[in-house]
């Protein structure tokens, strides 16, 4: 094991599956510039053959990557904020994800979609969406969402090598942070949780930093004996219902969080999967921790007050325990 940040584990899950396999390729802005991090040093090495740095027109590099993939390529689309995925969305949602549906699985539409959710540090309301739930709703998209180095690295092996359209996203709040992450080369199954916390008075399912910020949590309320069980969904779709469902049924409680905003949402599925499926083991109502639900602020003070964090969850938890 070695200590890395989350984006010097997405570098070497890039770089690997590039040295790997000559049909992958990068595209996307200023790729040479490696500007996240997360990106650095690749064009360096596989040169412009394999990292293309393209205009900014994310419609139209987004739908060449599809025709890309249906010749047998794998692209790997890099969008920088996950906001920038809007102007793409018609070439993703009504064309990658519905082609092998159309062609009765026919075709095969390998592209990875790769992008930060920009929702802290002042990007403003342009720059600061996270796009995890719209591609949710849509059907053709695999969704993953890590919130530790050795998950980010193993999830984008495995979105690499999916046949299907998966959209990547990380939260810019988790690009610096440090975990083990092994030397040799490993995978993480798309669509398989994690218990990141064992407990037994509530359970809170977090994506994402989030997740981190329920750790932290964790810790403060274990002063007060209040026992939190935290779950990673690390994939929100397909998700991992059955992790969900069975530490609900040990807590009884339950609480969901996601850097993104509420109504219509991964955490209103979640309290509509706990509702319909879960709801004999279900103690107290379904709590959400999610932004508020307003544009981002660019002012930090404010951008605070909408966004979740650390003691937000740890409200919500005292609160389903009342």
């Amino acid at each position: 094991m070695s200590q890395k940040m989350f984006v010097q584990a997405i570098n070497e899950a890039l770089r690997e599956e590039l040295r790997r396999d000559p049909n992958v390729f990068m595209m996307g802005e200023n790729l040479e510039l490696g500007m996240f991090g997360a990106e650095a040093g690749l064009y360096e090495e596989f040169g412009f053959e394999r990292i293309r740095y393209t205009p900014i027109s994310e419609a139209g590099f987004t739908g060449l990557a599809t025709g890309a993939s249906l010749l047998g390529m794998r692209p790997v689309v890099e969008y920088g904020a996950a906001s920038f995925m809007y102007v793409a969305a018609d070439q993703m949602i009504s064309v990658a994800g519905r082609l092998r549906y159309a062609t009765g699985g026919d075709v095969c539409v390998p592209v990875t979609y790769l992008a930060m959710s920009m929702g802290s540090g002042g990007a403003g309301p342009q720059h600061s969406d996270n796009i995890c739930s719209l591609f949710v709703h849509y059907p053709g998209f695999k969704v993953v969402y890590p919130s530790t180095p050795y998950d980010a690295k193993g999830l984008l092996k495995s979105a690499i090598r999916d046949d299907n359209p998966v959209v990547f996203v990380y939260d810019i709040r988790s690009a610096m942070v440090k975990g083990e992450v092994p030397d040799e080369e490993y995978l993480v199954p798309i669509g398989k949780g994690d218990i990141k916390r064992e407990g037994k008075d509530v359970t809170v399912v977090a994506a994402g930093s989030t997740n981190t910020m329920a750790l932290e949590a964790a810790d403060e309320l274990a002063k007060e004996s209040i026992s939190v069980e935290v779950v990673d969904p690390r994939t929100i779709k397909p998700l991992d219902k059955e992790l969900i469902l069975s530490s609900l049924e040990k807590t009884g409680r339950l609480v969901v969080c996601l850097d993104d905003y509420r109504d219509s949402s991964f955490a209103s599925d979640v309290a509509a999967i706990a509702a319909d499926e879960g709801f004999k083991f279900l103690k107290a109502p379904v709590k959400r921790v999610a932004r508020a639900q307003v544009p981002p602020p660019y002012t930090t003070v404010l951008e605070r007050e909408v966004m979740p964090d650390k003691d937000k969850i740890a409200r919500a938890i005292r609160e389903v325990l009342q």
